[in-house]
């Protein structure tokens, strides 16, 4: 799954057109290298989000194409940082 899909799925990031420019930007890491929006993710990698305040680390646990709102939190975990995003 692209990177950008993935943030939004997960709610990570709450629209996908702000998680793309979240890493067009830069401020989206992979196994801390700086990652494009098309960048697919896979089980295990860690992801890291410079947002404004702070740095949210989180490792991918699953993929899944669709989930709830209550689901979307079983997709990662929070390594560091806090889950107040945007």
């Amino acid at each position: 799954m692209r990177l950008d899909k993935y943030l939004k799925v997960s709610r990570i990031i709450k629209r996908r057109t702000i998680a793309k420019e979240a890493c067009e930007s830069g401020r989206v890491s992979i196994n801390n290298k700086v990652a494009k929006a098309g960048t697919v993710v896979a089980e295990g990698d860690t992801i890291e989000i410079k947002f404004a305040n702070q740095i949210l680390k989180a490792k991918i646990i699953n993929i899944a194409e669709h989930v709830t709102k209550d689901t979307a939190k079983e997709m990662y975990e929070i390594v560091s940082g806090t889950e107040d995003k945007e």
